[in-house]
């Protein structure tokens, strides 16, 4: 029986080692405490290698490393594993982002109840001051709070259901999700990111992206109640730091509970100094229990790769440029930009996604379905998703996957075309490839346009009447937002302007355009 060489490069709990040990066509190397110099020697045997943060997978492990199919990183980070590397070998790399699950929860409501009662401020007198002053420490109880909870995934139904068991008053904001995804569990459901602001307790748990960082900020925060408490056991940024320290700082945040920087370690943070927060070092998946469960993903996510029956929660795509033809990548980014793009477009449940294709990028249809299908899923899912798991995110999902290949009519040598149908309508979106690397969005819900799928935009449909143009310039000239870009498609049904931005362009000023007469509806999208 020929075996599998799996090289682990750095310290994992036992239980996954012992499944390693067992494993009769498995070839396991220990190295995790090997010199990082020595252990090049021993990684140019490996199929499968996993590590954590103290190996760094780079061009020179990756030069050595000339047998590897496959790298596991044993936990929810990746940022020392080189995608663009991996995926230009074939290497397929993956992470275990959901082994911590229970302990990221447990620590929001850790976080929460220390907030509440300053547990922190209260043990330290006592342990390290030796001062025994119960009346310094009057907190406040979590029955009847209204907590807010923005994301409704993993983790953030899991707080919900817990906060629940102290008799909260819970509701959640997650626009992707079904509403009955959390009212069949007792949690109120609304699509109204206002009805979370006025909450008691205010905790994140979303991904990390262009929609979602600084997603609460000085002009969300103003909109709270006096005495507000933010939790972020998330992901650094979701809160702007400046604005949760600026109101940290004058009482209008009461306390804050953070496990996440942007920059981390944080050790010289603001933060820090203020007497109404409680921190913790990133300490989400820093269980005993969670890392075993890591460990034992991990070592049964290499033994699969090894042996080519799967790659769970695979982070990249290996893509042989060898064995395709050049024209096909730019199509692939442009679908994965384009299906993103009309994820944002699209902020209710999704029912199905359907792709279709023109000329010879029709040959690639099922690559293009599942590049579009980790677009749409990477902005309206709470899960971490990736070029293996996409489908089975949309099926569990019950988001039905449908391609169909079309003639050569449009005039276009090449087009992908996207139709997404959500809850509240359809969307669709099409674009093609010019001078073989020239990307273009070349339709949007039915209006013909040529955008570049890149930047800050602002998509109006209005009525086709004068004026628009001027007041649409007028409102965000007030708001000192300069317009980089100004496309316009006229049609049957009225108008619709592309309006690429150099600022962000806040709630305020798109509610201030969907108030026009003309407008018939405004959103903001970024690429």
């Amino acid at each position: 029986m020929s075996k599998h060489t799996i090289v682990v490069c750095d310290h994992i709990h036992d239980a996954g080692l012992q499944i390693l040990q067992n494993t009769e066509d498995v070839n396991y190397v220990y190295a995790a405490d090997v010199d990082k110099t020595e252990l090049l020697n021993i990684i140019k045997d490996a199929q499968v290698a996993i590590t954590r943060s103290s190996t760094d997978v780079d061009e020179k492990f990756l030069n050595a490393a000339t047998n590897l199919k496959a790298v596991i990183r044993a936990g929810v980070g990746y940022d020392n594993v080189d995608m663009e590397g991996c995926s230009k070998r074939g290497i397929i790399a993956m992470n275990v982002p959901t082994a911590n699950t229970i302990a990221a929860v447990e620590l929001t409501m850790t976080h929460m109840l220390s907030c509440m009662r300053k547990f922190p401020y209260a043990h330290n007198q006592l342990k390290i001051d030796r001062v025994w002053k119960r009346e310094d420490w009057y907190g406040n109880e979590l029955y009847g709070k209204k907590l807010g909870v923005i994301g409704f995934g993993n983790i953030g139904h899991r707080v919900a259901l817990r906060a629940k068991s102290f008799e909260m008053d819970v509701m959640t904001y997650d626009p992707y999700i079904p509403s009955t995804k959390a009212t069949d569990l007792g949690i109120k459901y609304t699509t109204n990111f206002e009805d979370i602001l006025a909450c008691d307790i205010i905790t994140i748990h979303t991904p990390k992206n262009k929609e979602t960082i600084n997603m609460i900020g000085f002009e969300e925060i103003a909109k709270m109640k006096d005495g507000v408490v933010l939790i972020n056991c998330a992901r650094g940024g979701l809160y702007n730091e400046d604005a949760l320290y600026e109101n940290l700082k004058s009482g209008k945040v009461a306390m804050a509970g953070i496990d996440v920087f942007i920059k981390e370690p944080a050790i010289d943070h603001p933060l820090l100094d203020l007497p109404n927060v409680t921190v913790t070092a990133h300490l989400g998946a820093n269980t005993k229990e969670s890392q075993r469960e890591i460990s034992v993903q991990a070592a049964n996510n290499a033994i699969e790769s090894a042996r080519g029956i799967a790659y769970p929660n695979a982070l990249n795509l290996p893509i042989d440029e060898s064995k395709i033809p050049h024209f096909v990548k730019p199509y692939i980014e442009l679908t994965q930009k384009m299906a993103f793009l009309l994820a944002q477009l699209s902020k209710s449940e999704i029912r199905s996604i359907n792709i279709t294709a023109e000329g010879e990028i029709s040959d690639y249809l099922d690559s293009l379905q599942t590049f579009a299908t980790v677009g749409v899923l990477s902005v309206s899912s709470g899960d971490e998703v990736n070029y293996v798991n996409a489908n089975f995110i949309a099926k569990e999902k019950g988001i039905e996957l449908t391609t169909s290949e079309f003639s050569n009519h449009s005039g276009y040598q090449n087009k992908v075309s996207i139709k997404i149908t959500t809850s509240k309508g359809v969307k669709t979106i099409s674009g093609t490839v010019f001078n073989e690397d020239v990307q273009r969005i070349v339709e949007i819900n039915g209006f013909p346009l040529d955008i570049e799928p890149k930047g800050k935009m602002i998509i109006m449909r209005n009525h086709d009447v004068p004026g628009v143009i001027g007041e649409v310039g007028k409102i965000l000239g007030n708001n000192n937002i300069n317009i980089a870009d100004f496309r316009l498609s006229r049609g049957k049904d009225g108008a619709l302007a592309v309006i690429l931005i150099d600022e962000k362009a806040c709630s305020d000023v798109l509610k201030k355009l969907d108030s026009l007469e003309a407008a018939i509806a405004v959103a903001y999208a970024e690429i």
